[in-house]
């Protein structure tokens, strides 16, 4: 029973570190600044690493290799929740989606290193460092534009309403979540949840963009249950392409 409950938690939080990897990777060549164009491509590969890590774990509880579980997969079989999944848009939607998703992920995995599982609580801990990066540039870039001009400050209003109810999917509960609790695996999608609105709340303080009333928000759910967008399969057709010619092929 513990190993089916920890499996589905292993498969969503790696689904999510692929996909959005992936559509991180989408912003190389092509980010407003240089800088930034490097740092969406260094997080993209950081979250395409982490993603390897986890399904390497899954592999030793007997699924499949990583490369195939990552890309031999169809759409209903992924458990990444939706916000994860959409069109990267304009740099202020991609940039409004990396500080609410890598908000809620470095929690997480802080929440993850007293895991009971060891060899998760163990990777917590090896990633913490490439997390608070990801938060740092999250949070910088979000004070600084949120608090400039008239068009950011609007243009980014728009994506965070917009982005909210997506954000909230990312807290769609497991049908095991008791047993990830009683088993102490993880503390559960509610605690994490309280956590990461109070951070989000903390941060944009202090910048002129409006949050909305939590209980107005209407969650996006699904992903979690393999329900997903219609951009999913069109990205993991793109995503496995060249694996799919030889996936016995060796680099």
């Amino acid at each position: 029973m513990q190993e089916t409950l920890i499996k589905e938690l292993l498969y969503k939080i790696a689904d999510d570190q692929l996909i959005l990897g992936h559509r991180n990777s989408e912003w190389t060549g092509f980010g407003p600044l240089l800088e930034e164009d490097i740092a969406f491509s260094s997080m993209a590969q950081d979250k395409i690493g982490q993603s390897h890590a986890l399904y390497q774990i899954l592999h030793e509880l007997g699924e499949q290799q990583p490369d195939t579980v990552a890309f031999m997969r169809n759409a209903s079989q992924f458990h990444n929740c939706i916000f994860t999944e959409l069109p990267n848009g304009e740099y202020d939607f991609s940039l409004i989606r990396h500080f609410l998703f890598d908000t809620a992920e470095i929690l997480r995995f802080d929440m993850l290193r007293t895991s009971s599982f060891l060899p998760l609580a163990e990777l917590a801990g090896k990633i913490h460092g490439e997390l608070r990066y990801h938060v740092l540039h999250a949070n910088t870039w979000i004070k600084q534009l949120a608090s400039a001009t008239e068009e950011s400050v609007f243009r980014l209003q728009q994506s965070l309403t917009f982005s909210l109810p997506y954000a909230l999917g990312i807290f769609e509960k497991s049908p095991h979540e008791d047993g990830l609790i009683g088993e102490k695996i993880f503390g559960g999608e509610e605690v994490l949840k309280a956590r990461w609105m109070e951070k989000v709340e903390g941060v944009l303080k202090d910048t002129h963009l409006t949050l909305p009333l939590w209980s107005n928000i209407a969650p996006v759910f699904g992903g979690r249950s393999g329900k997903h967008s219609e951009h999913l399969a069109p990205l993991l057709d793109e995503m496995s392409e060249v694996f799919r010619i030889d996936p016995t092929a060796e680099w």
